[in-house]
Formats: structure tokens, sequence, C-alpha cells
């Protein structure tokens, strides 16, 4: 697929796989000092080991952010000029690792808005 055109024909179907990306402890490690989320499940191999996923898990956040790093692997279209992230509907991070796992905890919705000092439009709800 190489236009917008195109992809606007194709609405409902798969449109392109891209190819694996590896998430290795290195890339973790530097995403959660970039986002200063030290959680140990994500940052402490030896005592994630101990949990049901057997290891480190990546941040929920990381794998949301490799989006445009995926899809610039998958399309490349000859009439954009440039893409920008609108938002998202209904994101949920449904599994950190292809295993069953018991579910324990509660479940919070949060209404965010982040807010940016001096302008009457905020840059994330």
């Amino acid at each position: 697929m190489s236009s917008i055109r195109e992809l606007a024909s194709r609405v409902g179907e798969e449109v392109g796989i891209s190819p694996w990306v590896e998430i290795g402890q290195e890339r973790i490690d530097t995403f959660a000092r970039a986002i200063e989320d030290f959680q140990w499940i994500h940052v402490d191999p030896a005592r994630a080991r101990e949990t049901p996923f057997g290891g480190t898990i990546a941040h929920g956040f990381l794998t949301l952010s490799l989006l445009s790093h995926l899809s610039e692997l998958t399309f490349s279209f000859s009439d954009r000029r440039m893409g920008i992230n609108y938002g998202l509907n209904r994101v949920r991070f449904t599994l950190a690792k292809y295993e069953p796992l018991e579910a324990q905890g509660v479940q919070v919705t949060w209404n965010v808005v982040l807010e940016i000092e001096g302008s009457d439009k905020p840059a994330l709800v």
C-alpha cells in the first residue's frame, strides 16, 4: 500500500504486518530512565524471575510508544507530508506474556487531563 487514498479504500481489512521488533532489557531500562518509572517488575530481572511472568516485562507505555516505529516499518505513503498522533481509542494492555495468568486486584479508570502551562487547550485528555 503506497498512498493514503489506497488506505481509505481498505477500511476493515488487515493492511499490513510489521517485522518483529525485539524489546530487550536494555530498551526497557532506557525507557524506564526516560519516563522515571523504575518499578521492579520492569528493571529487576532477579526479583522479576520469581513472578508468574518469569522475568521482567516491558512497560505498557513502551509497547504503545513503539506503534509509530512499527507503522514506519510497515507503511510508506507517497502522498503523506507528515504524520501526527491524534489519539487512541480504548487502549488496553491485555497481556504481558503469552501465558495464562490469574488476574487479581482492582481496576481503576482515570480521567486524565495533561495541561500545558499558558495554553487553554490540553495536551492530552
